[in-house]
């Protein structure tokens, strides 16, 4: 079943998406920098804004994925397949 979090993601637009990626990715570096310099009531804080980077680039990069055409699919699925024979 998937998160709640991941479901609201599929709801946002494009522009929507890279600007909370922005947002996030801000908020993660002052996190890591409040947490270096006094530390942090929930040192936890810092991976749940890391997941959540993650979902961001998750989904990106699926809507990057799905937007591309057959050649170019077809292209990277033989690029994928060389890359598994070494």
């Amino acid at each position: 079943m998937p998160s709640k979090k991941y479901i609201e993601l599929q709801e946002f637009t494009d522009d929507e998406l890279k600007n909370e990626l922005n947002e996030t990715h801000n908020q993660y570096q002052k996190l890591q920098f409040d947490h270096t310099l006094r530390g942090l009531e929930n040192p936890l804080a810092l991976r749940e804004v890391r997941r959540d980077i993650a979902r961001l680039n998750t989904e990106a990069r699926r809507r990057e994925l799905s937007a591309m055409s057959e050649e170019d699919t077809a292209l990277r699925t033989k690029k994928v397949a060389r890359r598994r024979k070494k």
